[in-house]
């Protein structure tokens, strides 16, 4: 195996190990949180999957951008919840069963929303082609479901062992993915540095801030659903973007590319918004039991 296929293979396996560790952390009923919540799922797909792809289609045609900065915009746009950032959330609300609820919903709607809607808007050549419902299903199970999965089997067998190995998988998992993207990053560096440029930084920051307001306003009424919804509209799973591109635009070299920029940006822009919402609910918590979100959720 050469260099390339280790630094995927050493991906693959700390978005596996990350998954794992969150679901060694679930509880009962929080996998199924927001499928037992029709109002919620509504606003939260809406949010999501109808109105952040549509907006990103309106922004894409209204500025300059280069190709792959476009596909890459919408392709991720069009993408569920990346599987690193159900732990930030966590580390910012304690909305648990909203955060765990979301992340399946979002995977296990992905299978047939991501294609429907490429048909919908038409993000497809000339050819007909695009992303088949099979390809993001082998993505969302290998990245989300089936490790998600294995951590809650683990941890209503094997508690002990579960609260055990929770802090394991998950350091293990993101100093894995750290070591793993440096070599990415400086493979691809004088591709990003080419990307840069015709508004293509202001486009992205706008797709992390559109992300986040539309979140945030369709969260409802619960200051830690809002947070959560807000998170998971403004980021989005790099592979099933990638697949979604390589599938429909596969002349389109410079889209990895574009998408690792955007996960990059995206995470500088949303800083001062995770810092927020964290002294917001840090202040919230202080006001009594009763209003705790935990309480709420459990």
């Amino acid at each position: 195996m050469d260099l390339a296929g280790l630094i995927r293979l050493g991906i693959l396996v700390s978005m596996v190990l990350l998954v794992f560790g969150l679901g060694l952390r679930c509880v009962a009923g929080e996998a199924t949180y927001v499928l037992r919540r029709p109002a919620l799922l509504a606003r939260s797909l809406l949010a999501m999957s109808v109105l952040m792809p549509l907006l990103m289609i309106g922004l894409v045609l209204s500025f300059d951008l280069k190709p792959p900065v476009r596909i890459a915009l919408v392709a991720l746009a069009l993408s569920p919840v990346p599987p690193f950032l159900p732990g930030k959330q966590l580390r910012v609300s304690a909305s648990a069963g909203y955060t765990f609820g979301l992340f399946v919903a979002a995977a296990s709607f992905a299978v047939v929303l991501v294609p429907a809607v490429m048909t919908l808007i038409g993000v497809r050549v000339a050819g007909g082609l695009h992303v088949s419902a099979a390809k993001i299903l082998t993505i969302v199970a290998t990245t989300v479901l089936v490790p998600l999965a294995a951590g809650i089997l683990v941890r209503r067998i094997a508690p002990g062992m579960a609260k055990f190995l929770t802090p394991f998988a998950t350091k293990v998992g993101g100093l894995l993915l750290v070591i793993v993207m440096i070599p990415v990053l400086v493979s691809q560096w004088p591709s990003i540095r080419s990307l840069l440029g015709d508004g293509t930084l202001l486009a992205i920051i706008a797709f992390t801030v559109v992300g986040l307001i539309l979140g945030h306003a369709l969260g409802g009424p619960e200051p830690e659903d809002r947070t959560v919804l807000a998170l998971a509209t403004a980021s989005r799973h790099p592979a099933v973007a990638l697949a979604i591109a390589s599938a429909s635009f596969p002349e389109q070299k410079l889209v990895p590319s574009a998408v690792l920029l955007a996960l990059l940006v995206g995470t500088i822009v949303s800083a001062p918004y995770v810092a927020w919402r964290r002294r917001a609910h840090a202040a919230g918590t202080t006001s009594g039991p009763g209003n705790s979100p935990a309480h709420r959720h459990h």
